[in-house]
């Protein structure tokens, strides 16, 4: 997300296809939309009012899922990228920082290129 605000080309083209293609889409999990805001402010705003952007709400899975770990943006976001009856397959994470994700059974789209 914050590399969307930034001018991220990579992310811009994710966003702009999410936009134009249908069958695709872009989920914004909320602790992770917190964390990007308090990195770079306006962000929050600015992925919200994006269309075919869809926020995850931090529900009670999501919450049990966060609350056993010491930060909230990243175990959010794995369980949004986790399979669910609408998203069998689960979901993809779009980062600028494919590293962090090594190990923890989710698949990356790399946008650091």
């Amino acid at each position: 997300m914050v590399a969307a605000g930034r001018g991220n080309v990579l992310a811009s083209r994710l966003i702009h296809r999410a936009h134009a293609e249908a069958g695709w889409f872009l989920y914004a999990p909320a602790c992770a939309l917190v964390e990007a805001d308090r990195i770079r402010p306006g962000t929050a705003e600015h992925i919200a009012a994006l269309p075919r952007i869809t926020v995850l709400e931090l529900d009670l899975p999501a919450a049990l899922a966060v609350a056993r770990e010491p930060a909230w943006a990243a175990p959010h976001t794995r369980h949004a990228a986790q399979p669910t009856p609408d998203r069998p397959a689960g979901a993809v994470i779009a980062t600028t920082t494919p590293g962090d994700w090594k190990g923890q059974g989710v698949r990356v789209l790399d946008l650091s290129a």
